[in-house]
Formats: C-alpha cells, sequence, structure tokens
C-alpha cells in the first residue's frame, strides 16, 4: 500500500521511534495539524472510554486532532463512521473493528484514499489493515485458563462464555485457554457459547450454565461487563464464593469486584496505555518508520493476592 500522498512529515518531527514507549511524555508539537481518526465499538463500555482518553492524551501531545466516531458494536455505523473519517481527510485511522471480517468495507475505504488504518484491542481479517496491535491473546488465555484449573483444584466443570464468534481476538483467548488445560485433564469443559460483549449477556449465559451444571466451578467470560454479568448470577444463585469468575481489560467496576470477592480474577491491560501506544504506532507509520515486528500491550491477572496493590496505584 503506498501511503505517500497522506504523510506530512513537517508535522511529524519528534514523532518518530516512539512504538517502544508506551506512556513516554513525548513533547514535538507538529507544525501541521494532524487528524486522527477513532472509531471504537463502544463508546459506554469503560475499556473504550479508557483507551480514547489515552489516544486523545497522546495525540494532543503531538499537536494531533483528533475525531472520534461512535458506533456501538453496528457494524454498518463502524463502517459508515470510518467512512465519514476519509471524507474528513484524516491521515490515519485507529480502529477496533467490531467485527474481524464484518467491517472490512472500513479498512477497504482507509486503503482507496491512502489512508493507514490501524487496528487495537481486536484486528481484522481484511488485506488492508495497515498493522495490529494486539495483547497476546494466546498468551493470556494460556495465564487464565491455567489459573482457573489451579483455584478449582485441578478438576470439575467451567464453562466458558466466549466473544463475538466472528472476532479472532476471542478464538485465540480460547485457544491459550484450552492449551493450559491440556495440563489439567480433570478439568472439564462443560457449557461454551458465543455472543456480545454485555452485562446482560453474560447474565444470561451464566444463568443458563448455572441451571445445566449446578455443580459448575468455573466461569471464563470474554471481557468485564460479561463477567460482571456472570457475577451477578452467581450472586442470584446463592454461589458466591463457590463459582469462581474471570473477566478481562482490568475496568474499575471489575477491580471492585475482585475486591469484595465476587470477582476472582480479571487482566489488568490497561487500555489508556493501549491507546497511547496505538497512537505511538501510528506516529511511526505517518513518519515512514513502521515498527519491525509484533507489538503487544502489558497484561498481569489481577486476584486476592494483588488487588490491594493495584487499587493502590
Amino acid at each position: 500500500m503506498n501511503w505517500t500522498k497522506k504523510l506530512r512529515a513537517a508535522a511529524l518531527a519528534g514523532a518518530t521511534a516512539l512504538t517502544a514507549a508506551m506512556a513516554l511524555p513525548g513533547t514535538a508539537a507538529a507544525q501541521d495539524k494532524v487528524l486522527l481518526g477513532v472509531a471504537l465499538p463502544q463508546d459506554y463500555n469503560p475499556f473504550y472510554i479508557m483507551m480514547l482518553e489515552g489516544i486523545r492524551e497522546r495525540a494532543a501531545e503531538l499537536g494531533w486532532e483528533v475525531v472520534a466516531v461512535s458506533s456501538n458494536e453496528d457494524k454498518a455505523k463502524q463502517i459508515s463512521g470510518v467512512e465519514d473519517l476519509v471524507a474528513r481527510g484524516a491521515d490515519g485511522i485507529l480502529i477496533s473493528p467490531i467485527d474481524a471480517v464484518g467491517v472490512n468495507a472500513a479498512y477497504s475505504a482507509a486503503a482507496e484514499a491512502g489512508i493507514p488504518i490501524i487496528s487495537v484491542a481486536r484486528g481484522s481479517a481484511s488485506p488492508d489493515q495497515t498493522f495490529y496491535v494486539p495483547m497476546d491473546e494466546v498468551g493470556i488465555g494460556e495465564d487464565i485458563g491455567r489459573w482457573t484449573a489451579e483455584k478449582i483444584g485441578g478438576a470439575g466443570k467451567v464453562a466458558l462464555l466466549l466473544g463475538p464468534s466472528g472476532a479472532p481476538t476471542f478464538r485465540n483467548l480460547e485457544q491459550g485457554f484450552m492449551k493450559a488445560l491440556q495440563d489439567f485433564p480433570n478439568v472439564e469443559v462443560a457449557f461454551k457459547t458465543d455472543g456480545p460483549l454485555t452485562r446482560e449477556r453474560g447474565l444470561k449465559d451464566a444463568e443458563d450454565a448455572l441451571v445445566a451444571h449446578p455443580d459448575l466451578k468455573s466461569i471464563y467470560t470474554a471481557n468485564d461487563d460479561v463477567g460482571l454479568g456472570a457475577v451477578q448470577a452467581v450472586i442470584d444463585t446463592g454461589k458466591t464464593g463457590q463459582v469462581l469468575v474471570s473477566g478481562m481489560n482490568g475496568v474499575p467496576p471489575a477491580l471492585a469486584a475482585v475486591k469484595d470477592g465476587t470477582m476472582g480474577m480479571t487482566v489488568q491491560l490497561n487500555p489508556k496505555a493501549w491507546g497511547i501506544l496505538g497512537v505511538n504506532v501510528m506516529a511511526d507509520f505517518l513518519a515512514g518508520t513502521p515498527p519491525a515486528g509484533p507489538v503487544f500491550v502489558g497484561h498481569r491477572l489481577v486476584d486476592a493476592s494483588n488487588i490491594d496493590e493495584v487499587m493502590g496505584r
């Protein structure tokens, strides 16, 4: 892909070699304001609120303008939003695609205009994806699977409330989870569903899992919203302390649930730092110095053993 017609070299003085510094403060101001488009899946999810905060913060340090479009898990809206960013002359677009295939038209629109479009948090199958800034999806899934198996004593039934079926991120997390379970032959996946990343879905599917398997020991959930719904189902059935729930993303409500013991664990991904990292990678692309290899955001498991330290920070 040729992005040269969108490069503004003068606008990017001092913005190179940034990918390894997720949270470096950076002071170089752009001479001509770069327009950065942002298309995230949800406006209301604390994870994406924090990610957008990081994007805006880093962009402001670089002297860039940020325009964010809303979709709220509507694929057609995400496509039209990106098309609007293209029409407005965005220099680069950061996107977290709702679906790995279902919003490919958004990537095509950017590519046809010569605009780099970089995926953050969720990736795309589109050949027009310029770059992907993920977490170590398989590795995180493996960490969660091992934590789960060890916490339930190496035996028992678990439920998997996965994310949208079309998103490879959640397939990779599942792959890692199942890889960890290879070392625990007495742990059985007794219930598994795909679905949207909402608290309502987490509540419903967890209720179904608990009815179908009264002896369930743990519920893996694809993100904290789904996890908090599952927590409510566990509370409603009087099984708090008997059924572990794991989340993902480390948003404040999930950390509070870990603190009070209703959620067993979440994975802290620091979405604000992820947003900063996305801007840094975009700066590298616009400056003509793309990363030589994969760029991952860091993660750590947060449970009863370290929740006080995490919340204290």
